[in-house]
């Protein structure tokens, strides 16, 4: 906004839509919904088979009732949703002007509401001239028409506007080719009846086309553009598995951060690699992924990849048309799961990470969790979090984890630690070496990629105890004591 109360140039005046189709919504913002346990539970109970079935049950759930064979979508409450909502529109560069929170037993199959509540915000929204209504749930075609007939104004959906969001970020070719197919596979059902934002670009939310001047309504060009853009796609799969294939030849580690959209992972990314990759408190800021160098204490190397943010109900066309990106999780060796520790919902977050992962099949890869921004918490029981983190670690489906605050470096040596213990590529061993001062080469391939732990300088040879990498250790086997 401008100080003169007007919006900045360009700017498009939102007004939400939230809907609660739940019979007993919740009157305060006290009590846990049934929803919110549900996501609590997924978060928390282990999807291994090896884990017992009762050894991970929160309060309130039967024993034998912890594993589940694929967890339920849970659900945010409806003021939790809408402020969501309000976050997702910022980062699509609206202003939001007005909301209103419908509560229903069952969703109107014409207009979602129902056309009186639909009237009433029709009237809203014109009082506070609003440029487009955003649904906060997914409107059917059909819908989405009706709608706008009543309204009239422009209505995105949530899927929508999401996809509107990637189109703004995607920086590289493969980034805009992936936001482009899944466009595309949102814009086929919507075909029939549409007006001017099918045929050209357009300057608004959910006008911005996916790549293309002219873009014909009719199905079989679309498709077309499908395949070519599929085939573009499987061409940059096929160069990222050559690239991934010459990585793994040598014994280097991937590590993939994972996590809800705004946790943290690319201030994180930064804080350990000093990569100076955009980190922002806007949603979905990281799209495009980024693989650094890593040196862990025990001077092995692993490779950090940032990935794209997850959010509840993530758009399946978004998994599948990012699936190219996602499979550096699919293929890590540890994958780090980065939690909003200040965040009242981590653990309804941390259950839609899990649904994602499970549709990546990574869900039983090795995972270390962290919980990230205890910046944001009460000095006193940010301390103790993270000290009893490095005492007992965080539960995390068999797994454990720290307490970091990336963006003021607290725990990152901690959280380095830990992923040294876990990572099993080149293993590090413990020597005894005797290695004459005229071989100044291996001394500094001592100094530089190995733990000396003692030296002593004896006729005219360095004496060392050395814990080093397997492959350090097998380029100086000739001078093992």
């Amino acid at each position: 906004m401008r100080g003169d109360g007007f919006p900045q140039s360009g700017q498009e005046r939102a007004f939400l839509v939230g809907i609660d189709v739940r019979s007993r919504a919740r009157a305060g913002g006290g009590r846990v919904t049934p929803q919110a346990q549900a996501a609590r539970h997924a978060a928390s109970v282990a999807t291994s088979a090896e884990n017992p079935p009762d050894a991970n049950h929160t309060s309130g759930q039967a024993p034998g009732k912890a594993i589940f064979s694929k967890p339920s979508i849970p659900e945010f409450d409806a003021y939790e949703s809408l402020a969501e909502l309000r976050t997702l529109a910022g980062s699509a560069g609206a202003e939001v002007v007005g909301e209103i929170l419908q509560r229903r037993d069952r969703l109107d199959p014409a207009t979602l509401i129902g056309a009186g509540k639909l009237e009433e915000v029709a009237g809203a929204a014109a009082s506070v001239n609003a440029d487009l209504l955003l649904f906060d749930h997914d409107l059917s075609p059909s819908q989405q028409r009706n709608v706008e007939k009543i309204v009239k104004l422009r209505v995105i959906d949530r899927t929508q506007l999401i996809l509107d969001i990637f189109a703004r970020h995607a920086r590289t070719r493969e980034g805009q080719l992936q936001v482009e197919l899944a466009q595309l596979q949102y814009m086929l059902p919507r075909l029939a009846g549409r007006g001017i934002e099918m045929s050209q670009l357009g300057g608004g939310i959910g006008t911005r086309g996916p790549g293309e001047t002219q873009l014909e309504t009719d199905r079989r060009k679309i498709y077309r553009r499908i395949r070519h853009v599929e085939q573009q796609l499987e061409n940059v799969r096929r160069i990222r598995a050559q690239q991934r294939q010459r990585r793994e030849s040598a014994p280097v580690a991937t590590v993939a951060l994972v996590g809800y959209t705004n946790a943290g992972k690319s201030t994180l990314f930064n804080a350990l690699t000093r990569a100076g990759v955009l980190s922002s408190p806007k949603m979905f800021a990281t799209l495009d992924p980024t693989i650094r160098a890593v040196t862990l204490p025990s001077k092995r190397k692993v490779l950090l990849s940032d990935t794209v943010g997850f959010i509840r109900n993530l758009p399946h066309t978004l998994v599948s048309a990012f699936r190219a990106t996602l499979e550096e999780v699919q293929r890590a060796s540890l994958i780090l799961q980065v939690s909003d520790a200040s965040s009242r919902l981590s653990a309804e977050q941390d259950a839609q990470v899990e649904i994602v992962l499970k549709e990546l099949d990574a869900e039983k890869k090795p995972r270390l969790r962290v919980m990230n921004k205890v910046d944001l918490l009460d000095d006193e029981v940010a301390e103790g979090l993270i000290n009893d983190g490095r005492r007992h670690g965080v539960d995390l489906n068999g797994s454990s984890g720290v307490y970091v605050s990336a963006i003021e470096g607290t725990g990152m040596d901690h959280l380095l630690d830990r992923i040294d213990a876990i990572i099993g590529e080149d293993p590090v061993s413990r020597v005894r070496l005797r290695v004459p001062q005229r071989e100044g080469k291996m001394l500094a391939l001592l100094e530089a990629k190995a733990r000396i732990h003692s030296r002593t300088y004896k006729d005219g040879s360095v004496e060392l105890e050395v814990a080093a990498p397997e492959s350090v250790v097998r380029r100086v086997a000739g001078f093992v004591v």
